[in-house]
């Protein structure tokens, strides 16, 4: 009998295990934890394009760059803000240059301070002449500057700022008639921290009649703009600082510009009126479509774009007053406008570049110029109500009301400090200025978003 129990004993052992074997052990499941967290908020940054540029005046250096007049800076950190902290970067390519400002507004909290600045700037020289106003912007390791030319005549330069604490390595790629090149000239450029580097046009897209440059920074990022100068038969006939124009996107808007020149006789050489475009990777057909600022459609163009190779469209034949224009395509493209109040003496011009959208509350700061004006335009299929606050949110405000596709403006003050609330998510916006021998204008950029929140998961 024990051993026939034991047998028993046995067998169910086995067979106990067999089915522990094949049964599943039971687990536990637990969710994982999660911890939300705010990055703590960065400083801000803002870099001004510095003073006008003047070449050749040192009678013993015929290529040395000199000041020839520094920018009047408006500058704000939003109403009850601490104010930015200001200084100049080492300027070593200029002869006894004062460097471009820069600004630096440290964060409120857990909160990032918001900072607008801009500048300008009057030459009534012998070699030199016109005005120019631009905001000053961040560093950025990717910029596009459409604008400019490297023909003769022409004594263009571009503006490397590193506000940073570490060294950055630029790389200039150019776009042409030929297509894309990265010259020698534009390889490799060290700028130092706290520095900002100036390169001839000329030296990297000598010959060139509309050249556009895209600025590539490796290390640490730059803040790009290009300085444009015509002289005529020895007459100076304009300049202008020019920001960069909106990344490469099938859909580009120019807010407004100015037409201060009746149109001259059809065919005329002396065109007042250029825009230019650049698909840098893709052939494609772009779409040009200008409108009054405030009312309807005038043109409508469609014009094929070869990849890599700017092309110029002459827009002549406007009357006087201020337009949108917007440009669509099926693939990226960059665009800017330029516009002339002549060819002679004493006249100027400027470049409009496209703009970003602005898709938050934004502070933006009017330098004192001629008739500044704010244009904002609406590419929704609802109408919108911007909101235009003088003294940065607590003083006077204005609703502009922005129909489908359309644009509104709005008489600023010289030298006042605004904010924009936007009211929308596809609005833009830009400052002009113009009287009948001046022309400039700038975008009104969006404020640097926050820092988003990060979930952690802990298992």
């Amino acid at each position: 009998m024990g051993l026939i129990a034991g047998v028993v004993i046995a067998g169910v052992f086995v067979a106990g295990t067999a089915l522990a074997v094949v049964a599943p052990w039971p687990t536990a499941v637990r969710d994982p934890l999660s911890v939300t967290a705010v990055p703590a908020p960065e400083e801000s940054v803002l870099a001004c394009a510095g003073p006008i540029l003047a070449l050749g005046r040192d009678a013993e250096d015929a290529a040395g760059l000199t000041d020839a007049a520094d920018q009047r800076l408006i500058v704000t950190t939003g109403d009850g803000k601490p104010d930015a902290a200001e200084s100049r970067l080492a300027a070593p390519d200029v002869i006894d240059g004062q460097g471009n400002g820069t600004f630096r507004a440290e964060p409120d909290g857990r909160t990032r301070t918001d900072l607008a600045a801009a500048g300008s700037a009057q030459v009534t020289d012998d070699d030199l002449t016109g005005f120019a106003a631009s905001a000053c912007t961040p560093p950025l390791m990717e910029s596009w500057l459409v604008g400019g030319s490297g023909l003769t005549g022409a004594s263009d330069l571009i503006l490397l700022a590193n506000p940073g604490q570490v060294a950055a390595r630029v790389e200039l790629t150019v776009y042409g008639a030929l297509g894309v090149q990265t010259p020698a000239a534009g390889r490799d450029i060290l700028v130092p921290a706290g520095t900002q580097r100036v390169i001839p046009m000329a030296s990297i897209a000598l010959g060139e009649g509309s050249p556009t440059v895209r600025v590539t920074a490796a290390e640490a990022p730059v803040q790009a703009s290009l300085q444009t100068s015509i002289t005529r038969t020895l007459i100076p006939t304009g300049l202008d600082q020019v920001g960069p124009a909106a990344a490469p996107s099938p859909e580009q808007v120019i807010p407004a510009f100015t037409v201060v020149r009746e149109p001259g006789d059809a065919g005329a050489s002396d065109t007042t009126t250029l825009l230019r475009m650049l698909a840098p990777a893709e052939d494609t057909e772009a779409t040009v479509e200008i409108s009054r600022v405030g009312g309807g459609v005038v043109d409508t163009r469609s014009v094929p774009l070869t990849a890599a190779v700017p092309l110029e469209l002459d827009l002549d034949g406007l009357d006087t007053g201020s337009y949108t224009a917007r440009i669509t395509a099926a693939t990226p493209v960059t665009a800017a406008l330029w516009e002339t109040t002549g060819y002679g003496e004493g006249d100027d011009f400027a470049w409009y570049p496209s703009v970003e959208i602005v898709g938050v509350s934004s502070l933006f700061t009017v330098a004192r110029g001629p008739s500044p004006v704010l244009t904002v335009t609406n590419d929704a299929e609802e109408e919108i109500v911007a909101q235009v606050v003088l003294g940065a949110g607590e003083g006077e405000t204005i609703n502009l009301t922005v129909r489908p596709g359309g644009s509104a403006r709005y008489a600023l003050r010289s030298g006042a400090v605004y904010q924009l609330v936007p009211g929308g998510d596809r609005v833009r916006a830009s400052v002009t200025y113009s009287d009948s021998d001046r022309l400039a204008g700038y975008a009104v950029s969006p404020a640097d978003a926050a820092a988003a929140a990060v979930e952690v998961f802990v298992q």
